[in-house]
């Protein structure tokens, strides 16, 4: 079997995404699974293709099980970390958004890995996003 996961694309527009994550685990949980991929996103109005994207709000809820937030690369570099039954929301507009300072074989994705993932362990992750075109 494996995780029952969904994504959602609320808003997409010219400057932000809003993308709404869930999974029910069946308790193999997941490892690095890219969750925002930032060459689906809608292109800008002069046509050009969102290359990243800073994180500016996150809301979540974790039952039993953690989630690592990853900015894609050869060596993912860790955005945030949400813990096991918890839930919050974090606002980081203020200064403009967590910006990806991944490093070699930046991809500008965004990926997920569940940390203690148990049969019926649950998560919803929603990402406010900033997008950043080149």
């Amino acid at each position: 079997m494996a995780d029952t996961v969904t994504s959602q694309t609320i808003q997409d527009g010219e400057r932000k995404a809003i993308l709404k994550f869930t999974n029910v685990s069946d308790g193999t949980g997941e490892s690095a699974v890219v969750k925002v991929d930032v060459s689906a996103l809608a292109s800008n109005s002069a046509g050009q293709a969102c290359t990243e994207v800073s994180v500016a709000q996150i809301w979540w809820q974790c039952v039993g099980m953690g989630v690592e937030v990853l900015f894609d690369a050869t060596t993912d570099v860790l955005c945030i970390a949400l813990s096991p039954d918890s839930n919050g929301w974090h606002d980081y507009n203020c200064f403009t958004g967590i910006p990806n300072n991944a490093g070699a074989g930046k991809t500008g994705d965004i990926a997920f890995t569940t940390i203690g993932a148990s049969a019926t362990d649950t998560y919803t992750v929603i990402l406010e996003l900033i997008k950043k075109y080149d």
